[in-house]
């Protein structure tokens, strides 16, 4: 499994949202650039980097600080928030980033996100599958989790898994952010599923055990690190 630890960024810090809500939201003191050089040397191969600012407003993303931290913490780094075009797509790996998270747009502009794969190729590419659940089934939540879609997560996965898709972020958003543990048995089907898919866990997590019993190749962790649950 690989440990994606998590930043959050806006206005140049590092803060938590509360099940993706702005008006619920933790900021930390310590600098995005100094917490990417703990994980670097506590471990870790990958950081994950949600651009707040960029999902709000793409013109005012981050740019210039993501590059910052990718240079100076020597880390592998998967960025999304608020990806809306080509152009978007180009000036992060432009800056170094190794991987780009799409998330409303699969769902707005299916057409589009088909040609940015085939494009940029799947290796580049992770698809955010967050969900809400709905009367026992999971829909894809859009517009920075404030929307719920009526489309079934399995649905969602299918059409893009024709396409050679590799990298599936799946947030339970009732889970993110609450340290209540994550959402075990939503992976263990999907990955019954879709086993060729390399998923990622993401909310929740609140403890070792949580990842022990993760079937997920990857798992996304923010607020268990920053509140001193456990350490990398």
């Amino acid at each position: 499994m690989i440990i994606y630890p998590a930043i959050d960024i806006m206005n140049g810090r590092c803060v938590r949202l509360y099940k993706g809500n702005f008006t619920k939201c933790t900021k930390y003191q310590i600098s995005p650039i100094n917490v990417s050089k703990k994980f670097k040397q506590d471990g870790s191969k990958w950081l994950h980097i949600v651009d707040l600012d960029g999902a709000k407003n793409p013109e005012e993303r981050q740019l210039n600080l993501i590059k910052k931290i990718i240079k100076e913490s020597g880390l592998k780094v998967q960025t999304g928030g608020g990806i809306r075009s080509f152009e978007d797509i180009e000036k992060l790996i432009y800056i170094g980033t190794e991987r780009i998270i799409i998330g409303s747009l699969s769902v707005k502009n299916p057409n589009l996100t088909k040609k940015i794969i085939k494009h940029f190729g799947p290796d580049r590419i992770c698809l955010a599958a967050d969900v809400l659940k709905d009367r026992n089934k999971y829909k894809i939540a859009v517009s920075g989790w404030q929307e719920r879609s009526e489309i079934n997560i399995y649905d969602f996965l299918s059409q893009y898994h024709q396409l050679g898709i590799k990298h599936i972020l799946c947030t339970d958003v009732s889970k993110d952010g609450t340290m209540l543990g994550c959402n075990i048995s939503l992976y263990d089907n999907l990955i019954k599923a879709f086993p060729e898919l390399y998923f990622q866990a993401s909310g929740g997590i609140s403890n070792l055990d949580d990842l022990k019993n993760l079937s997920t190749s990857g798992a996304v962790i923010g607020k268990a690190l920053y509140d001193g649950a456990f350490t990398l």
